[in-house]
């Protein structure tokens, strides 16, 4: 996919629902490695193998990893997807434990918003790399493919999830994947110590429906967290004037997500 023109890329992501990006961030891939161990670290985690180890938000909690939205070909590749003033409106950095069955990470009705994931450990189809059902998140594709029925495989097909038809993207550190939030993933055969983090990114809301989208993003992906703010201080303080540009609209609408949830405990409270 590395070949595909810029024209290709998004006739394909909007067809399929993903994209492979090899080796975009071959050379940085070590430093981005040390960075990712570093946020762990200044938290005092550490991942014992026994279930998934999670940090939300993540990429905010360090000045490196940051800068990725400071990267020409970051800006390049997500901008030609959602246009040059695209939201970035979360990350998570996780160590993976087992296997993740099939889901899809939202389902708004705007179709705004998609998922930027970077593993660092080199990973196959039988090792715990993501597998995506091609043009699951079309309205074809929502209406064809229910989750809660894949993940019942057994019970409509005799057959294990792992086992039904998909694309596997298997991946290097320094591999890009870009898949949109309504495609149908899942992760099997994979170890216990899988390394991997994601950024979360959407359109720059300008209908009715993708402001609505946008409150209810921040509502409950960042907000619902439990999150003070939605951007970490090294996120903020670090940001140049090109940066805010994806950080300001996630910015007003957060104070919009605030004044919801006190209107609505407020009303529960006189109910």
């Amino acid at each position: 996919m590395s070949t595909l023109t810029l024209a290709q890329q998004r006739a394909f992501f909007e067809t399929f629902g993903f994209l492979k990006l090899p080796g975009l961030l071959k050379r940085e891939a070590p430093t981005i490695i040390a960075d990712f161990e570093s946020v762990f670290a200044k938290h005092g985690l550490k991942h014992d193998g026994t279930r998934n180890t999670s940090i939300i938000p993540f990429v905010d909690q360090s000045a490196g990893l940051c800068t990725l939205l400071d990267h020409p070909a970051i800006l390049e590749a997500v901008g030609n997807l959602l246009g040059p003033d695209f939201n970035y409106v979360s990350s998570d950095g996780n160590y993976y434990t087992g296997e993740t069955t099939w889901h899809r990470d939202s389902n708004y009705q705007s179709n705004s918003y998609i998922k930027l994931a970077l593993y660092l450990d080199p990973v196959t189809k039988d090792t715990g790399c993501l597998r995506v059902i091609p043009g699951s998140h079309t309205e074809a594709g929502l209406a064809a493919w229910e989750d809660v029925k894949l993940r019942a495989a057994e019970t409509h097909w005799g057959m294990h999830q792992r086992e039904l038809p998909a694309y596997p993207l298997e991946n290097e550190p320094g591999d890009v994947l870009l898949f949109n939030h309504r495609t149908l993933h899942a992760s099997f055969g994979g170890g216990t110590r899988r390394r991997m983090f994601t950024m979360n990114l959407g359109r720059r809301a300008k209908t009715s429906t993708e402001i609505d989208d946008l409150v209810s993003y921040c509502d409950w992906h960042m907000y619902g967290h439990g999150s003070r703010q939605p951007y970490g201080n090294i996120m903020l303080e670090t940001a140049s004037p090109a940066r805010k540009v994806h950080l300001s609209q996630p910015l007003e609408f957060w104070n919009a997500s605030i004044e919801h949830n006190r209107l609505r405990k407020s009303q529960g409270a006189t109910a």
